[in-house]
């Protein structure tokens, strides 16, 4: 409970929030504010305020939070199930930058056990060694950040910098089914404030779709991403491809949990990726390419 006489020494307004046991065990929250009443010799006579039941509004708190902590939670199993399926993919993908600090390697042992070494093209190859090695620290660690269960985390993001991460994330995968991948980013993006890797998770869910959608067209398969800046202190993003575009029938349905069109799917890509970006403040939104393909279009706040 609230320790009443300090407002009462200091002689001033105040305001507590206690906890009240019953005999039968029940509890109710309560909510208490007071003001001091002064007699003709300046001392505290009393204390006039009022006393609130808010226990209805406390437990209306308590039952957000386990709701919001069970949308993470359903958010991290999306992430380590899709990253899961791609594997395959990602070991392609950290394998390439070891196997090129191999061959490097070798070449700068060869240029330093030449009869005349020759420094200058051994420094090179090492030079070469550290930018591999670089590489695939960064790969390895946009995986664990992935993979990491936490709670968010707001700060100010850098968004083009998220789309190219996920860019060479999903190398593996886009060149499996012979994907082109073109990005068009705005320079001097304004940063938003968001938490990074639900970021992440939006544009790996958008751009796997997008790859998933092209995979058995039989034209040129291109995936577009973009970003540039919008009216009202926003910045607009999209992921377009040249798919098998938005099911006629069900346009209206590719956000609500649990709906899928493919064999495997889980049904919570879209919508996860949606209550991320409307948590942070924006909007997520698809269109029907006039040619062939479907483009997803979000929209973000500036960050402060």
């Amino acid at each position: 409970m609230q320790d009443f006489e300090n407002p009462s020494r200091a002689r001033t307004d105040f305001d507590a929030h206690f906890r009240i046991v019953h005999p039968d065990g029940t509890t109710k929250f309560v909510y208490g504010t007071g003001h001091p009443v002064f007699n003709a010799s300046g001392d505290v006579g009393e204390f006039v305020g009022s006393v609130m039941d808010v226990t209805d509004r406390k437990r209306a708190e308590e039952e957000r939070e386990r709701l919001r902590q069970a949308q993470a939670d359903l958010a991290h199993v999306n992430r380590v199930t899709t990253m899961g399926e791609l594997t395959a993919s990602l070991a392609h993908e950290v394998n390439q930058p070891i196997a090129a600090a191999v061959t490097n390697a070798n070449t700068c042992v060869r240029w330093l056990t030449r009869d005349r070494p020759d420094l200058e093209e051994a420094r090179e190859a090492a030079t070469r060694i550290v930018k591999d090695g670089t590489r695939a620290a960064e790969i390895i660690k946009r995986i664990r950040l992935l993979f990491q269960k936490g709670t968010p985390e707001r700060e100010l993001v850098d968004v083009n910098e998220v789309i190219r991460e996920m860019i060479v994330l999903l190398d593996g995968e886009a060149a499996r089914y012979a994907v082109s991948v073109r990005a068009e980013l705005a320079a001097d993006l304004p940063q938003v404030m968001g938490d990074r890797v639900q970021l992440q998770q939006v544009f790996m869910n958008l751009m796997l779709n997008s790859i998933e959608a092209m995979k058995d067209v039989d034209t040129t398969r291109e995936l577009a991403v973009k970003s540039q800046p919008a009216e009202n202190e926003r910045i607009l993003l999209s992921v377009s491809d040249t798919g098998v575009g938005l099911p006629p029938q069900y346009a209206d349905q590719i956000f609500n949990a649990f709906f899928t069109t493919k064999g495997q799917g889980t049904g919570m890509g879209l919508s996860i990726s949606r209550t991320i970006v409307e948590s942070h403040g924006g909007d997520l939104w698809a269109t029907e390419n006039p040619g062939r393909g479907a483009t997803f279009h979000l929209t973000l706040p500036r960050g402060a």
